[in-house]
């Protein structure tokens, strides 16, 4: 019998005008062996257009808390699971989640079975997380995804976030213990209770970049990241359901998005920013259990110069072998509307990155055959994408096109 049968779980849920959030209440405690142990808190962000968005069921639920915020006076999905953090009552456990899931049967079971197992092999703390499995509302259940998914690198973006993508995880079959993680997914994590005290979300991030602090924040106060090796719940990913995502109606999304970034730059240290002043994070600073550079080793990512290991690209589990080989492995889409080209005969293009100096880091031509995908894609946009070793830290895109009959035309360049 597990020991940690009847210990409480802190929910955490930020909603934000979703239909799917009392689906997902009744699913969680529909599916819970022991659903009288949970303390559901959910950022209630709604709007009083929305009839379908409606907690009657749970106001008197005394498992349930709910902060009751209008949506136009919402800050961000940080700025909520912040607020919800702050009604952690030393529960045992916590789960923090989105608003569109669904469970397993005897999912919390299953969960705490999963961390007692590896505290037994000497994780002290661990946490489970993950971009897992999908679903949707519209499909029957026998039509949902039936593996593990695990969080893999993917690129980082120009701003210095670090993009992961979801995938299956390879053997599942046959592993009987969680997979180690490099990375954390703020849709799902389980771990225990003391996660809300001591890593909690920094509510000036808006979106992006708010999961690759987390997890280097996470590690550093000393918690082993891991995937479940078994599907404990689904998500629902494509938002098409939805009537408005948040930044649909913030007007200060992209200033807050910016002050995001600024932030993670600080706190990581990418492209060489140092992170001394201690109080300008304060209680959403690093741990002191282990360091960045532990966290880099680990995960095989550098963030001073944006290098990242041949280990962590081929998608091998960590911790990384030293050995491995390092680069600068770049990848992003450079679009552009069919209008900022004219049509032609053109016959021949460059597409170059330049990096702040002016010095070409990255080069390759088009011809007539891929020009003519690019400008035919069935999007109606341009889509450049460049995904190659770079030499630099790319800061503006150049377009330079040959035609059959004018030859060099102005180059189209933009800022990366």
């Amino acid at each position: 019998m597990n020991p940690y049968t009847g210990k409480s779980i802190f929910v955490q849920i930020a909603s934000y005008r979703d239909s799917q959030l009392l689906p997902t209440l009744d699913d969680l405690f529909d599916k819970a062996d022991e659903p009288d142990n949970l303390k559901v808190c959910i950022c209630w962000q709604h709007s009083e257009d929305d009839e379908w968005d409606n907690l009657d069921k749970y106001l008197d639920d005394k498992r349930v808390k709910i902060i009751d915020v209008r949506a136009e006076e919402s800050k961000g999905v940080c700025w909520a699971r912040n607020l919800i953090q702050q009604e952690y009552l030393f529960e045992d456990f916590t789960l923090q989640l989105d608003s569109h899931h669904r469970f397993v049967e005897g999912w919390d079971t299953e969960l705490k079975n999963e961390i007692l197992q590896l505290q037994l092999q000497g994780y002290k703390k661990p946490l489970l997380t993950g971009y897992i499995t999908s679903f949707h509302p519209s499909l029957p259940e026998s039509e949902w995804a039936d593996e593990p998914w695990w969080m893999t690198f993917d690129r980082f973006t120009p701003d210095g976030v670090i993009f992961f993508t979801p995938s299956t995880i390879p053997d599942w079959q046959t592993r009987r213990s969680p997979v180690p993680s490099r990375f954390y997914s703020a849709h799902f994590c389980f771990t225990l209770g003391s996660f809300c005290e001591e890593v909690q979300h920094d509510p000036r991030y808006y979106f992006h970049g708010e999961e690759i602090a987390i997890a280097v924040r996470a590690y550093t106060h000393g918690y082993d990241l891991f995937h479940p090796h078994k599907v404990v719940a689904y998500h629902e990913f494509s938002r098409d359901y939805r009537p408005d995502k948040h930044w649909d109606t913030y007007n200060k999304w992209g200033e807050h998005n910016e002050q995001t970034f600024t932030l993670m730059r600080n706190l990581l240290g990418i492209d060489g920013y140092t992170c001394t002043e201690k109080e300008k994070f304060g209680e959403y600073g690093l741990g002191k259990e282990r360091t960045i550079a532990d966290w880099e080793a680990y995960a095989g990512i550098r963030f001073a110069d944006r290098y990242v290991q041949q280990d962590t690209i081929d998608n091998k589990l960590p911790p990384n072998d030293p050995e491995s080989r390092w680069c600068n492995r770049y990848k992003h889409c450079i679009d552009l509307g069919l209008d900022a080209i004219d049509k032609g005969d053109y016959d021949f293009w460059v597409i170059a990155l330049h990096d702040k100096d002016g010095e070409t880091v990255y080069r390759q031509d088009a011809d007539e055959a891929k020009i003519y995908e690019l400008m035919n894609d069935p999007d109606g946009y341009i889509k450049l994408w460049v995904e190659a070793e770079v030499t630099g830290v790319p800061y503006e895109y150049v377009l330079w096109p040959h035609c059959k009959n004018a030859g060099w035309l102005s180059r189209i360049t933009g800022l990366i």
